[in-house]
C-alpha cells in the first residue's frame, strides 16, 4: 500500500502539502531546519512546490522536493514537535484564473516593453506578441531576451539589450521601433533594501532613482514625439503600492514610485488633448526575480508587520492583463489613472 495516498507531488500546492497528514510534518520539519514555520509560506500558499523552486533563486531546490517525496513514500514521517501553524484566514479553493488571449488586439501596433526578459515585463511582452503586436523587447540581459524570443518563435519580436538610463541605449530602442510607436510599457525597475530615511545610503538612493525614475522619464521623453506626430499613443508606467502608501518598501523605492505616479499624471494632463494616454499600474505582491533585501532592523520590523496581512502574490501574467488593457484601445477613456492591480491591498 502506498504511503502517499493523496499523490502529493511537486505539482501539489503548498496548502495541499501542509494539510496532508504525511506531507505536512515533512515540510514543516524542513522549514524548522531553516528557522522557519509554515506561517512563513502563507503569502505563497496557493503556489505549487515546483513553482516555489523556480522563484526561490536557489533557496529551495528540486532535490529538496524529491527528498521530501521519498521520505513520505518511505513512511519516515517525523513527529510533530510543535503545534501546527493555523492559517491567518480560512483557506478557500477559489477558481483558478486563466489568461484569455484576445486575438488581434494589438495587430498593426508596435509596443516597446522594458524589463521584457523576466517577470511582469516578460508576461506583458508575451501577451502583446500573442495578441498580434510587434514587440520591441528591452532588457539589460541579452540572455534573458534571447530566451524570451525563443519561447515565441512565431511572434513579431525585436530584442534590444541595454541600460534604460543610458541615452545611447534609449536611442537604439526608439530606432528599433521605427517611425511608428503605438505604445510604451515602462516595466523595468529595481527594489531598494527597505531602509528608512536615516539609514538610506546615497548609493541606494541614486541607483533606485536612476532606474525607476530617470529610466522611465527618458523613454517617455523619447517616444512622445512620434506619438504626437500620429496623434495617438498609450504609455503605461509601473508604479507600485509604494506609490500609494508609505508601508510597502524603504524610503528610496517609495519616493521613486511616488515620482513615477507624478510623471504619469503630469504627462496625462499635458498630452491628453493630443491623443496620448498615460496611465500607471500599482502592483501589490508579484512573483518576480526582483530581490527585496532587508538591510535595516527598523525597516524590516515595520515593513514585515505591514506585509503580514497582504493578499497572496500573483504571477506576472495577472499584471500583464491590467497593463495590456491600458495599452490597448480598450482603455480608450482611461487617462491619468494609477490603477491598483493588487488583489485588494489598497482597499485594506
Amino acid at each position: 500500500m502506498s504511503n502517499n495516498p493523496n499523490n502529493i507531488s511537486g505539482e501539489s500546492t503548498i496548502n495541499a502539502w501542509l494539510a496532508d497528514p504525511a506531507a505536512g510534518p515533512v515540510l514543516r520539519a524542513l522549514l524548522a531546519q531553516g528557522g522557519q514555520t509554515a506561517a512563513d509560506l502563507n503569502p505563497v500558499a496557493k503556489m505549487s512546490l515546483n513553482r516555489l523552486v523556480e522563484v526561490s533563486q536557489g533557496a529551495f531546490t528540486t532535490d529538496m522536493v524529491d527528498a521530501m517525496i521519498q521520505q513520505i513514500e518511505s513512511g519516515d514521517i517525523p513527529a510533530e514537535v510543535a503545534p501546527v501553524d493555523a492559517p491567518a484566514e480560512p483557506s478557500i479553493d477559489l477558481p483558478v484564473w486563466v489568461e484569455k488571449v484576445t486575438t488581434g488586439r494589438f495587430s498593426g501596433k508596435t509596443i516597446i516593453i522594458t524589463g521584457a526578459g523576466s517577470g511582469i515585463g516578460r508576461a506583458t511582452a508575451s501577451r502583446v506578441a500573442r495578441e498580434g503586436g510587434r514587440v520591441i523587447a528591452v532588457d539589460i540581459s541579452e540572455e534573458r531576451l534571447a530566451d524570451f524570443a525563443a519561447s515565441l518563435p512565431e511572434g513579431d519580436i525585436v530584442t534590444v539589450s541595454g541600460d534604460i538610463t543610458d541615452d545611447a541605449a534609449v536611442a537604439a530602442i526608439v530606432a528599433a521601433a521605427g517611425e511608428r510607436i503605438d505604445g510604451l510599457a515602462n516595466i523595468a525597475g529595481i527594489m531598494d533594501n527597505m531602509t528608512p530615511i536615516h539609514e538610506v545610503s546615497d548609493e541606494i538612493w541614486n541607483r533606485v532613482f536612476n532606474i525607476n525614475v530617470n529610466g522611465t522619464m527618458k523613454l517617455m521623453r523619447a517616444v512622445v514625439p512620434a506619438m504626437l506626430a500620429q496623434a495617438q499613443g498609450s504609455i503605461v508606467n509601473v508604479a507600485s503600492e509604494a506609490a500609494l502608501r508609505g508601508s510597502a518598501a524603504g524610503a528610496a523605492y517609495t519616493a521613486s514610485k511616488h515620482a513615477v505616479a507624478g510623471l504619469t499624471k503630469s504627462s496625462a494632463f499635458m498630452y491628453g488633448p493630443s491623443g496620448i494616454r498615460v496611465n500607471a499600474v500599482a502592483p501589490g505582491g508579484v512573483i518576480t526575480n526582483i530581490e527585496a533585501r532587508f538591510d535595516s532592523e527598523l525597516g524590516a520590523s515595520r515593513v514585515q508587520r505591514a506585509m503580514a496581512i497582504l493578499p497572496a502574490p500573483v504571477e506576472g501574467d495577472a499584471l500583464a492583463a491590467s497593463i495590456t488593457f491600458l495599452l490597448s484601445d480598450d482603455g480608450v477613456n482611461v487617462n491619468g489613472v494609477i490603477l491598483p492591480s493588487d488583489g485588494g491591498w489598497s482597499a485594506a
